[in-house]
């Protein structure tokens, strides 16, 4: 990053409430915030939270020397808490848009992927196939918004709580086809068969960040800098390849 660019964003307001890195350094433990409902990246299994973010969110906080306490919620409201010192870093695979940037700092992405559209009937594979059709997405998603600039239009996006509930309405016959990330929908066509559900195209590509509290500079830096120590050594291609058969990195 350049330098001016740098100096810039340090002289940004720490958003009220915020701890700041040297707080969180001498407590020795890092809040993190994330859903728990989007496997692969976040979700409970029997009860433990697991998932490629999980993990790698691990992988940063042990090679930063600090513990985690992790918080689960609605996706909807967690970048919200960042200002609120609810939490110091949300996990949850948020796309970086410049809406979402004006209220918090995006960390560097760790991972890239896009909206796939997924559906029952084989016909419906690509962005002009769902015109006059009903599209399920994630309520505070980036799909929901991609979804409603297409042209031509759906012809009605509905949004649901979770991206659990957008594919049983498609499941269910209530939608024609749902948009989710595209590890996500191919995990669930892999895992469930029997649903006899259908991968599309993707309709768009987007860079997946953690994020901190808008203005927290050193927070950000430590974790960038923890991040790409963690693809230098092996370590998240290791995690990557375990998760996905594949580095998921952005290139």
């Amino acid at each position: 990053m350049h330098r001016r660019a740098v100096l810039a964003f340090a002289l940004l307001p720490l958003a009220a409430g915020a701890r700041p890195l040297a707080e969180i350094r001498r407590s020795g433990k890092l809040r993190i915030a994330t859903e728990g409902a989007f496997a692969p990246f976040n979700y409970f299994d029997q009860g433990r939270l697991t998932g490629f973010e999980v993990e790698l969110a691990q992988l940063v906080a042990k090679k930063m020397g600090l513990a985690l306490e992790w918080k689960t919620l609605g996706f909807d409201g967690l970048l919200t808490g960042l200002g609120q010192d609810r939490w110091d870093v949300v996990i949850a695979s948020h796309g970086i848009t410049e809406e979402r940037a004006k209220a918090v700092s995006f960390m560097a992405p760790h991972y890239c992927s896009g909206g796939l559209v997924v559906a029952r009937d084989p016909k419906i594979r690509r962005a002009r196939d769902l015109a006059g059709r009903t599209v399920a997405v994630q309520t505070g998603t980036t799909y929901l918004e991609q979804v409603k600039k297409l042209v031509p239009p759906p012809r009605d996006v509905k949004n649901f709580p979770t991206d659990v509930d957008a594919r049983a309405a498609l499941v269910t016959g209530r939608v024609d086809a749902w948009v989710s990330d595209r590890f996500v929908a191919l995990e669930t066509l892999q895992k469930n068969p029997q649903l006899k559900l259908k991968a599309g195209e993707l309709l768009f590509t987007e860079r997946i960040a953690a994020a901190a509290a808008k203005g927290n500079l050193p927070l950000v830096e430590a974790w960038n800098k923890t991040l790409a120590a963690l693809m230098a050594d092996g370590s998240y291609a290791a995690l990557s390849r375990r998760w996905f058969g594949e580095d998921v990195r952005c290139t």
